[in-house]
């Protein structure tokens, strides 16, 4: 659950700052990335936890309001619901912190629920607000099934590569290649490393500057198109849900045609 504070401008260590209004929204990224490929027109099912609580019953309330399968959303009974603490300033940036409650306790037994659920032509999303075994044992079980995979490897954390081996389409930010990649490099640079790890193509967003990405052609920039930004968040889980959505089209290796 995102609780949504907006600022004037975004508080400094030590700075206390008088927030305007305080909103409480669905969030998570990976039901963000959800409810956004549904709306696209994307089938989509959720597999996660969340607590037994009233943060956790309105948002699976609200993965039904958008025509998202949320049959293997488990309600953790000693787990809280996972919540963002987020500062929105006047432009549009913003700062946030996750809690994430039972988002940490999702095991083996979460994952063998989407494995079981995945086809040939299917495309399995994820991100790294639950635990990285989790992820790791996902990817393989996507793999095996000929499923195509998306990580966005957000929020920020190293990755061995022998996972990322078996990524169809990494997408992270600026900060979040910069820590995959463990050195300061150009963007072209970074988003060349990451491709010689193994995904098939690399996409680094640069929020109003568009994004980068890396295929086997080589790196190439997409310019963005002018919006005038009243709300950052959740920005990047917008794009990730078309992307899912048009990822079946992407090119593809590791022996899956």
């Amino acid at each position: 659950m995102d609780l949504v504070a907006t600022v004037a401008h975004l508080p400094q260590p030590g700075e206390t700052v008088l927030g305007r209004h305080l909103g409480t929204y669905p969030g998570g990224k990976g039901a963000n990335q959800a409810v956004a490929a549904a709306r696209l027109g994307g089938q989509v099912a959720l597999v996660g936890r969340v607590g037994n609580d009233n943060f956790g019953a309105a948002l699976i309330e609200n993965l039904k309001a958008n025509a998202v399968d949320s049959s293997g959303v488990e309600r953790d009974p000693e787990a809280a619901t996972g919540a963002a603490l987020i500062y929105v300033e006047d432009g549009g940036q913003n700062m946030i912190a996750v809690a994430p409650g039972a988002n940490a306790t999702i095991s083996g037994a979460d994952v063998q629920r989407a494995a079981s659920r995945l086809t040939r032509g299917d495309v399995l999303t994820m991100q790294l607000e639950i635990p990285i075994p989790a992820i790791r044992e996902a990817v393989t079980a996507a793999h095996q099934a000929g499923a195509f995979v998306l990580l966005n490897a957000a929020p920020a954390q190293r990755l061995d590569s022998g996972l990322l081996r078996h990524v169809d389409a990494l997408v992270v930010n600026e900060r979040e290649a910069k820590t995959l990649v463990e050195q300061e490099l150009s963007l072209d640079a970074a988003a060349s490393a990451l491709h010689v790890y193994g995904p098939n193509i690399v996409i680094i967003t640069l929020g109003a500057a568009g994004c980068v990405f890396c295929d086997d052609s080589g790196v190439h920039r997409v310019e963005p198109f002018p919006v005038k930004a009243k709300d950052t968040t959740g920005a990047g889980d917008a794009f990730m849900g078309a992307l899912a959505v048009w990822s079946p089209r992407l090119p593809r290796e590791h022996g899956v045609k």
